[in-house]
């Protein structure tokens, strides 16, 4: 199955490609209409702890790093878009495509992606996910998991939660910084085995070889309303927080 995109953290993504970071609150303004809808199944969270430093220098200047307890993260997120639509548009029309980490869809942001390979096996409870990004030799995933039991939510403020619950992102165009929101329910979380796990995508994004094993949360998916991106003029904070959010839309 031919899939579309490549490697982003969640919390940062290169500067190099043109990208920036997420902050960790939902997007629930009722007033502002959405452009487009998409389906997120069988998705994987992988995450590291690195060091600030090493995030640091990949992130644009005008953004601060989103740090849990003073520790930054990236994560890799395997999974399926099985419908990307715009909004009004006839679901027999929807795509269906392989993603890797945010999944916003490249046709509404212009976001950095790369061209690859994917696919995906499903058996049973267990599901085998390989990438390889075309026209480079090191940027490739293979991760093989087995599902558990429902485990719930996560709980806001955990650490899980800030991982997880990821609903803005940020790109540059032309040294000017936009935000893309999505919308969608609380993730429902399963217990999951990996099994195998080989990956080079960290290092073609320009980080070091994590030192710590990694960590792991899955989803069964959830259904996601997409909205425009909006530019954040020079006077927007480093770091957008929900109270600061929530006075801007009142004095708007």
């Amino acid at each position: 199955m031919a899939g579309r995109g490549d490697a982003w953290p969640p919390g940062v993504s290169p500067a190099r490609h043109d990208a920036s970071s997420i902050v960790s609150f939902s997007f629930s303004d009722l007033s502002v209409q959405a452009v487009g809808c998409q389906r997120w199944r069988n998705l994987l969270f992988i995450h590291w702890p690195v060091p600030a430093a090493e995030l640091r220098r990949l992130v644009p200047r005008q953004l601060d790093l989103d740090l849990y307890n003073g520790q930054a993260y990236v994560s890799l997120v395997p999974f399926l878009v099985a419908e990307s639509r715009p909004l009004g548009f006839p679901r027999a029309l929807a795509a269906r495509f392989l993603e890797m980490a945010v999944s916003v869809a490249r046709v509404l942001y212009g976001l950095p992606y790369f061209p690859a390979v994917m696919s995906m096996r499903n058996e049973g409870r267990r599901t085998e996910y390989a990438s390889r990004r075309q026209g480079a030799r090191d940027a490739q995933l293979d991760v093989d998991w087995v599902l558990g039991h429902p485990v719930g939510t996560a709980h806001p403020g955990t650490r899980d939660h800030f991982l997880i619950e990821r609903y803005n992102l940020y790109v540059r165009r032309v040294g000017a910084i936009y935000r893309g929101r999505v919308r969608h329910g609380p993730y429902p979380l399963r217990e999951v085995t990996v099994e195998h796990l080989s990956e080079t995508l960290l290092g073609a994004a320009g980080l070091p070889a994590p030192i710590d094993s990694p960590f792991y949360h899955h989803s069964p998916g959830v259904d996601v309303d997409i909205f425009w991106l909006e530019r954040i003029g020079s006077r927007e904070p480093h770091s957008v927080a929900p109270n600061l959010l929530s006075r801007r839309r009142a004095v708007n």
